[in-house]
């Protein structure tokens, strides 16, 4: 099977993987390591402001001189002055999340910025299609923090077929084996995120990088389900708080505020009884922490063993 794709040729990466963009951990420092290992690095801004967006920008180009992306939170407070940032740097790629990107696609698109929302639905794929986005991740629920309903099996064929453009599969891969399947169901690249919490360059807790490595099968949990705005985590002290008080018929006022600041406990101080920590079902096949470009290197070399033997090669 050959791994150079349509995505590698839109994005001249020497892989069809992206790193997802995870705030706060996500920083210059990992998705420099990432491009320069050959797939796409995307800082994740969450709800930074642009003189926090340019530092990572400046660590990421001393890094690498290839390509690599940023993550436009749409819901973030700073969402105009960061795409002020993103014009004036000339970033390579964008890719968005948090909603519908589409009051911002043409503006993006002028400066010369490859556009690539995330989205949970074939909807949402089809209306931002037309709108002009390069390319789109479908993103299932299997994946770590803000997650739609439909799972990645399902929903990357659906959307291969409503769309014209690549399609980059991304929720519960996290090897050789997920790139290949991701394949077999149409998409020309895949996107991870919870491998690389787990790379040596990401800016996380390292309690933090301990329990994803220590994590099974059904170590994760949705939340926040009520609030419309649902995250998946691995289970703790505050998933069951959380979870209790959604039961229990809380307004979403006092989830949101039960909520708030649970994910920087986590990821920033370590704190995983009290943190929301995120990360995707996949966590159960992540073992080891290890340098972004071994993590990439052997996801390819499994990647391309896997579709030599079911091409039937040796």
């Amino acid at each position: 099977m050959n791994l150079h794709t349509e995505v590698c040729d839109l994005l001249n990466i020497k892989y069809p993987l992206l790193q997802g963009a995870m705030a706060w951990i996500a920083v210059g420092k990992l998705a420099g390591a990432v491009s320069q290992a050959g797939g796409l690095g995307i800082i994740g801004t969450g709800d930074a402001d642009a003189k926090w967006l340019t530092e990572q920008i400046n660590s990421v180009r001393g890094i690498t001189s290839n390509p690599f992306g940023v993550n436009l939170m749409l819901t973030s407070p700073h969402v105009e002055e960061v795409i002020e940032v993103l014009v004036k740097e000339q970033v390579p790629v964008v890719t968005t999340g948090g909603g519908n990107p589409g009051r911002y696609m043409q503006r993006l698109k002028d400066a010369g910025i490859i556009v690539i929302p995330v989205v949970s639905s074939v909807a949402l794929a089809k209306r931002l299609s037309r709108l002009g986005a390069d390319a789109i991740i479908a993103e299932g629920t299997e994946s770590g923090g803000h997650v739609g309903v439909m799972t990645t099996m399902c929903l990357v064929p659906m959307v291969v077929d409503a769309v014209t453009v690549p399609v980059i599969a991304a929720g519960g891969i996290a090897d050789g084996r997920g790139v290949i399947a991701a394949m077999a169901l149409g998409a020309a690249g895949v996107q991870m995120g919870t491998r690389f919490i787990c790379a040596t360059e990401c800016n996380v807790h390292l309690a933090y990088q301990q329990k994803v490595v220590k994590s099974k099968d059904r170590d994760t949990v949705v939340c926040g389900t009520t609030t419309g705005h649902p995250v998946r985590a691995i289970h703790n002290s505050f998933t069951r708080l959380y979870t209790t008080a959604e039961r229990q018929g809380a307004p979403v006022e006092q989830l949101m505020e039960l909520g708030k600041g649970r994910y920087s406990a986590a990821s920033l101080q370590g704190d995983l009884d009290n943190g929301s920590i995120l990360a995707g079902q996949i966590c159960g096949l992540v073992h080891s922490i290890q340098p972004a470009a071994e993590i990439i290197e052997d996801i390819m070399k499994e990647a391309h063993l896997v579709g030599q033997r079911l091409a039937g090669g040796n």
